[in-house]
């Protein structure tokens, strides 16, 4: 069968179309899209996109960018309270190791991409295989584009309370997706000042443990919900 994988004929996935995506984008009328080309396809999507651009000043350039589209996902912090306690994972992350970490070591919020499920759904999923715990009811906290100037996704940030008995597994992620998490339970003032000492570096988590203390379970108000 000839054509070409992810756009022509199915890839590895059963995809197709891989091509089309941003080509009908109409919503800003300063941009209008030129080309899409699918430069890499793995288990997500890098696209190269040519638009031509109205600048401020009136004149109309072309730009070139690169986006990785890897879906959207959420994260969610699990707060005890009465025991002034968070849920948080350490993993291997290889970008951070290559790109200076100590040793790739990241202590993280649970998080992950949301596949076919609604963002609450998928955040106790993940809550289930990373953490071993079934969560209270969900606030939601924020979205956020996390790193806009390559990668599409979109994460949704929840928090939800726990307690010792809803930790009901052993968490750690799944090995089939070469997961290997530890599962950390810290006082919130640790974690908080993990976020201030660089033991914590990962964006979501220190958003989350800010929000927390600010405006959350951990305000000095009693924050909400």
């Amino acid at each position: 069968m000839s054509g070409r994988p992810g756009i022509d004929i199915p890839d590895h996935r059963g995809r197709t179309g891989l091509d089309r995506a941003g080509r009908d984008l109409e919503r800003n009328p300063d941009i209008v899209i030129r080309d899409v080309e699918l430069t890499s396809q793995g288990w997500h999507v890098l696209r190269r996109t040519t638009f031509d651009q109205r600048r401020r000043d009136g004149r109309w350039v072309t730009q070139q960018r690169e986006t990785y589209d890897r879906g959207d996902g959420a994260v969610v912090l699990p707060y005890d309270t009465e025991r002034g306690r968070v849920l948080l994972t350490r993993q291997f992350r290889y970008p951070a190791y290559v790109n200076g970490h100590p040793d790739g070591m990241l202590v993280e919020a649970a998080a992950g991409l949301l596949d076919d499920d609604e963002p609450s759904a998928a955040v106790r999923r993940e809550s289930a295989e990373e953490l071993g715990v079934t969560l209270g009811p969900l606030t939601h906290v924020l979205d956020a584009y996390m790193s806009p100037g390559s990668v599409t996704e979109r994460l949704r940030f929840y928090a939800a309370p726990y307690t010792p008995a809803d930790r009901t597994g052993a968490g750690g992620g799944l090995e089939e997706d070469g997961e290997d998490i530890e599962v950390l339970e810290l006082p919130f003032a640790d974690a908080l000042a993990m976020t201030r000492d660089g033991r914590i570096t990962d964006g979501k988590t220190v958003l989350l443990l800010q929000w927390a203390a600010l405006d959350g379970p951990f305000a000095p108000s009693g924050g909400h919900p």
